[in-house]
């Protein structure tokens, strides 16, 4: 099982329109659940994992987006109207071990927010970063950081051009330590004069 962070990009670094809505949904060439790669990347995606925030909205929706997902929420408290078989917890860790004991070989989709991203990497649980980077610029909205960590290890996987022009860039992502150049403690502060 590997944790797959996935998220669109504005190419100016937003991950979120000004109004808040998925940087992707400002992309003329849009199309929920079909377009930007998102069907081959749920092929071997067997749950989807998020915070609060990112699942509340689907509680009204007309068509539930993960109907053949195991469902986990990092939440606080059991927003209402979630459906029993929704596991909801407010401790990484625990969400993580519930997520180990339900799986049955398939990865898991972070959907996010940043915030969501930071929890489980801060506990060595994120295993990919992968980013749909849009031809656009939105000039507002949330950045990835900063709720992940700036000193965040990446090591560059692959990258694909998608129909449309954006282009999908996936990392592995290690310690800061990991990195060639950084030594463990290394942070952007302690490069400054």
């Amino acid at each position: 099982m590997q944790i797959r962070a996935r998220m669109s990009m504005s190419a100016d670094g937003y991950v979120t329109t000004p109004s808040g809505w998925p940087a992707l949904t400002a992309d003329p060439a849009f199309a929920s659940g079909e377009s930007h790669g998102i069907r081959e990347f749920l092929e071997d995606c067997e749950a989807a994992l998020m915070g609060r925030t990112t699942f509340e909205p689907a509680l009204t929706n007309e068509r539930w987006p993960w109907p053949n997902l195991d469902v986990f929420v990092l939440a606080s408290h059991r927003p209402s109207g979630t459906p029993d078989d929704v596991v909801v917890d407010s401790d990484p860790a625990r969400l993580l071990q519930a997520m180990r004991a339900a799986n049955q070989g398939g990865d898991v989709h972070l959907i996010g927010g940043p915030r969501t991203i930071e929890a489980f990497r801060a506990i060595g649980a994120l295993d990919k970063l992968e980013l749909v980077v849009l031809p656009l610029l939105l000039g507002d909205g949330m950045r990835l950081t900063p709720s992940l960590r700036p000193d965040t290890g990446l090591e560059l996987e692959r990258e694909r051009v998608l129909p449309g022009g954006s282009v999908e860039i996936v990392y592995a992502v290690r310690g800061a330590g990991d990195l060639p150049g950084r030594e463990e403690g290394w942070s952007p502060a302690s490069q400054r004069p």
